[in-house]
């Protein structure tokens, strides 16, 4: 099998795995064991923050690592564990163990998949790998959004979590099919052939007197704010107006965002030449959209279709952020643990938000919560507008340089 079929693989099953939790472990919450959106909102923001703290050391130790692939290993199978542990015994505990590993291996499967794409391929071919890296993981989260609805609807919500073991031997299987000597690890740290040799990775603080990278940052933290819950509060509405159909329903609103996010993939495969910033703004201007037209409308079938604006907004921006990153870090040899400092980063604006979503449904109901949820978008907007500046060009000049 040739290293792209195998990142392929990896991508789509790896895909198949995290897809098999996500927003199900709230509407399994909500609608089976009978948890309020307040106190499932408190205790994913509690072991969230817990586990998002560790983001940016497991960056270091994915920039350090020769290992790479033990990491993937491991982590698929622990997945696979907790989503099982949930499902069997749903109390307090056990929840919130699993949702702050859940929280740590966050850090490590996308990151660690990025790193390994450009230990293989390096600065040139980045933005096309990235993008048909993206593509494959959107066709495995429809495939197990899709399963995931039968499994759910015929055998019990439980049924979705207990497909995970058999994700984790697959995805085992496409991580072993990458030989461990085709990986140039400096390359996959950011240290790329454009750069001297001898050059090491400078300080880790030194990432915050970088503008693009400082921008970045509080951009992406306003922009998980508002967007982490609005999948988690939609599900549970629409779950809410369907019993017995819940996971089907939430299935279809993630294979409506998931098909809106394919032809976003291919969109950043040309980023090379429409530039990282008009991307980032469109991914940017979906998100107030869509809350805000959450907000007004209720319709269950017209709520499905917005999800569209959560393939064009959050799976527009986690799908280039990897790119505009590298553009933003080049030649510091810190790029994965940068990567895990936004993903500290992105998990604290995520994670706060889920708590503060819940008390306001509770409080004035689903309509305030999106619209207070838009509101912080447009802030994010606006940043991205006025203090981003463009660094998808630094790679194609150093690409250049490398051509030359």
């Amino acid at each position: 099998m040739s290293h792209r079929a195998s990142l392929d693989w990896l991508n789509f099953l790896l895909a198949d795995l995290r897809g098999g939790l996500g927003p199900y472990v709230n509407v399994f919450l909500l609608t089976e064991v009978g948890w309020d959106q307040a106190k499932i909102g408190a205790l994913l923001t509690a072991s969230g923050l817990i586990g998002i703290t560790f983001h940016a050391p497991i960056g270091a130790l994915i920039d350090a690592t020769r290992a790479k692939r033990g990491l993937m290993i491991g982590g698929a199978w622990l997945l696979a564990l907790l989503g099982t542990a949930i499902a069997t015994y749903p109390t307090i505990a056990v929840v919130f163990v699993a949702d702050v590993s859940m929280a740590l291996l966050g850090a490590v499967f996308v990151p660690t998949t990025a790193a390994i794409t450009l230990g293989l391929y390096g600065a040139r071919d980045l933005a096309a790998q990235l993008g048909r890296n993206a593509a494959f993981d959107r066709f495995g989260n429809l495939f197990i959004a899709a399963l995931a609805a039968v499994v759910g609807t015929h055998f019990g919500q439980r049924g979705v979590f207990y497909m995970l073991p058999l994700f984790a031997g697959l995805s085992m299987i496409a991580v072993l099919s990458i030989p461990a000597g085709a990986l140039d690890h400096q390359r996959a740290r950011g240290l790329d052939e454009v750069i001297p040799e001898n050059s090491r990775p400078y300080p880790w603080r030194q990432l915050f007197a970088e503008r693009p990278f400082t921008v970045l940052a509080i951009g992406t933290a306003l922009f998980h704010f508002a967007n982490a819950p609005m999948l988690a509060l939609a599900s549970q509405k629409l779950a809410l107006e369907a019993k017995g159909f819940e996971s089907a329903v939430t299935s279809a609103a993630i294979i409506v965002a998931q098909l809106a996010t394919i032809p976003m993939a291919f969109l950043v495969m040309r980023a090379n030449r429409i530039g990282g910033k008009p991307l980032l703004i469109l991914a940017f201007a979906a998100l107030p959209l869509r809350g805000i037209l959450f907000a007004v409308v209720d319709d269950p079938y017209w709520m499905i279709a917005f999800q569209l604006l959560d393939g064009i907004g959050a799976g527009l921006f986690d799908v280039l952020l990897p790119l505009v990153l590298y553009g933003a870090v080049l030649g510091s040899g810190r790029y994965n643990m940068a990567r895990g400092m936004l993903g500290t980063i992105q998990g604290i604006g995520g994670a706060s938000s889920y708590a503060f979503a819940g008390s306001l449904v509770v409080w004035g109901g689903y309509s305030l919560a999106f619209a207070v949820l838009a509101g912080v978008g447009v802030i994010a907007l606006l940043l991205i507008l006025m203090a981003m500046p463009e660094t998808v060009s630094s790679i194609r000049a150093e690409s250049h340089v490398e051509e030359f």
